[in-house]
């Protein structure tokens, strides 16, 4: 699913240039979990952002479904992330002033299916909020708002799964029940899973853990992928 083979990206700033990934090979299977822990600034965050095509790789390649991303102009991206990934972030991104619903269903309305709003109002059902679908996300808690967030990412059933610190925003409790929820989706779809978290018990629960550390990949016991 996920083949990367020396993966640089730099950006330059007001202090010069800065190496934030640093040469990573990673290989990830269809349908695998695979969990990826590390401090702050390790580069965690970037990596899935160039998984995704939302940032430009510096040198190296990225392949993942079958598509080279740096072949890709921006629309082609766009199109390869509405059908093949969703995204799950730390601060849930829901649109205020749009509802559950219209949430939820957003990866389908940009594919111009004309189910969306079934289809969305079902993938809210399953992750518990059949009731919730005319709520905006400001009268809903935060474990509730990462469960729109789990519905519109997986709406779509899509290969790839990337989960940034899902559980960062919400307390142990609420943050377990979610996480249940992800295991379960990612289950029944056989979606690939790349997660990334600072919780090592939640790690643990992957097929994989592997370790970032200035922007390198690590095996868990600390030797270089």
């Amino acid at each position: 699913m996920v083949e990367i083979a020396d993966l640089q990206l730099s950006l330059v700033g007001g202090g010069g240039r800065v190496n934030i990934l640093r040469g990573i090979d990673l290989t990830v299977a269809a349908g695998e979990t695979l969990s990826i822990v590390g401090t702050s600034g390790a580069g965690k965050t970037t990596l899935l952002m160039a998984v995704s095509g939302l940032e430009r790789a510096t040198a190296g390649s990225i392949r993942v479904a079958g598509f080279d991303l740096g072949a890709l102009d921006e629309d082609q991206l766009a199109r390869f992330r509405r059908r093949h990934v969703g995204i799950v972030f730390q601060s849930f991104h829901l649109v205020p002033t749009m509802t559950a619903l219209e949430n939820a269903a957003l990866p389908l309305e940009f594919a111009g299916d004309p189910t969306a709003a079934e289809r969305a109002a079902t993938a809210l059902a399953t992750v518990g909020l059949g009731d919730r679908l005319r709520h905006y996300p400001g009268e809903l808690s935060g474990g509730e708002q990462q469960r729109v967030a789990l519905a519109r990412a997986f709406v779509a059933r899509p290969s790839l799964l990337l989960a940034d610190e899902p559980t960062g925003n919400l307390d142990r409790e609420t943050g377990a029940r979610v996480m249940e929820l992800l295991f379960n989706l990612q289950a029944e779809q056989g979606t690939t899973l790349i997660l990334v978290t600072h919780d090592t018990v939640l790690a643990g629960r992957c097929q994989r853990q592997l370790r970032m550390a200035d922007g390198r990949i690590f095996a868990a016991g600390g030797s270089p992928q």
